[in-house]
């Protein structure tokens, strides 16, 4: 899998941008500020719908000058190239509204879009998936998810919403309490029929995630780690503090008797509704629940050194990049991933460096983000591309390691000739 093409517009420092790439690895060199991690950050945004750097997409739409018109969104659009066909997907990121998509021209759900490109970034604030609060560890499982089964995806964003309208009544209803009202149970009854359902498959995607993930992130962490210590995966369920089940138990219980982790659920739920109501929050459910990690038995977060937190979180990348390519689960072989370095190189020591470089070869495109050079191995064979900003816009020039330079392209995504895999002519 590799993109031939990245199309923005409006999308944070750039106004327009067309930029082409090939297989391969590729190296956008600059200094701070200019732009580089904008291109990978729109990239990712097309496996998963969102940003590895913010939380509201509202940041990714340029600001306009003091001059002109403020943009009403952004567009990213690229041309996909999976097992020999291509596809171009596109996606309008609106200031306030919902976002749009499009797949070979035609409007399509922006979760239709999921798992036609498929993306590992691995980036500085990766180490808050060891030291940071559990949302990070969370967010890192949905997004595998994602990519392993698009599903996944509309499974969560259902969850959130009947959450947030479960939230919004046991508000209600403690308001109604603290005033001295009656409090009308039903309602949250009724609630609790989609909210069940819909965090048990939550749940479920997740463990299949841990599942994946496990053998691979473990044998990465013992290729980076400086200490033969055994780092070990586990889901730390918010029900666990109601009723205590361990992780196999948990497993067997969700993926193989949903009935009756439903019923455990719907418990738990009814034994907590009062407490529930006085705070006004959901306190059960997979948005409580975090990514355990630990060394010998001890855990991550805590008790690892920095060098040793760095070794966790680059094993969960190394791992996803693996589970992602089909080296894990079924063992299928698929088309890897696009593999993203977002300045960490400098970050890295020799072992680790080479455990990059080893998945660097297994990756059908690489894109790297540095400062500059010297932060780079020095056997990485790599097309390097300079990016400036000026004030117009971002531009790029493109170089490679024998120093032949020519002009950004200024050529649109070349569509009138492609076809997409369901036979329909891309825009």
């Amino acid at each position: 899998m590799y993109i031939s093409h990245l199309a923005l517009d409006d999308f944070r420092s750039y106004k327009h941008a067309v930029v082409e790439f090939a297989p391969g690895t590729t190296v956008l060199l600059g200094r701070n500020g200019q732009g580089k991690t904008n291109l990978v950050e729109a990239i990712a945004y097309l496996a998963n719908l969102s940003s590895h750097r913010v939380a509201a997409d509202t940041a990714l739409v340029r600001f306009a000058k003091s001059d002109e018109q403020s943009p009403a969104g952004a567009v990213v659009r690229a041309k996909v190239i999976t097992g020999g066909r291509d596809r171009v997907v596109e996606l309008e990121i609106i200031r306030g509204r919902a976002n749009r998509a499009k797949l070979n021209r035609a409007p399509v759900r922006p979760t239709e879009l999921m798992g036609v490109v498929k993306v590992v970034v691995f980036a500085p604030e990766d180490l808050d998936l060891v030291k940071g609060d559990p949302s990070g560890r969370r967010k890192f499982l949905d997004e595998i998810a994602t990519q392993m089964w698009p599903a996944a995806r509309v499974v969560k964003n259902d969850f959130d919403r009947v959450a947030k309208q479960r939230a919004a009544l046991l508000k209600k209803l403690g308001k109604d309490r603290r005033a001295g009202r009656h409090v009308d149970y039903s309602g949250i009854e009724i609630w609790n029929e989609q909210y069940i359902p819909l965090a048990r498959q939550v749940l479920a995607y997740r463990l299949k995630t841990i599942q994946a993930l496990h053998q691979p992130v473990t044998l990465a962490h013992d290729i980076v780690s400086e200490e033969a210590r055994k780092l070990t995966l586990r889901y730390e369920h918010s029900l666990n503090e109601v009723d205590q089940v361990d992780t196999g138990d948990l497993f067997s219980q969700v993926l193989e008797e949903p009935g009756a982790y439903e019923e455990r659920l719907r418990f738990a739920l009814s034994q907590a509704v009062d407490q529930e109501i006085a705070r006004g929050v959901n306190l059960i459910g997979p948005h409580r629940d975090d990514l355990g990690m630990t060394l010998d038995e001890m855990p991550v977060k805590g008790f690892a050194s920095h060098g040793e937190s760095w070794s966790v979180a680059l094993a969960l990348r190394l791992g996803a990049f693996e589970a992602l390519a089909g080296e894990a689960g079924t063992g299928e072989e698929l088309d890897p991933p696009i593999l993203i370095l977002d300045d960490v190189f400098s970050e890295l020591d020799g072992k680790r460096r080479e455990a990059v470089l080893g998945a660097i070869e297994r990756a059908q495109q690489v894109f790297i983000t540095a400062a500059v050079g010297t932060d780079l191995p020095a056997e990485l064979d790599a097309t390097v591309m300079t990016v400036h900003l000026d004030r117009r816009e971002g531009s790029i020039v493109r170089e490679s390691l024998t120093a032949d330079i020519y002009e950004k392209s200024t050529t649109p995504i070349d569509d009138a000739n492609s076809t997409g895999s369901d036979g329909a002519s891309a825009p």
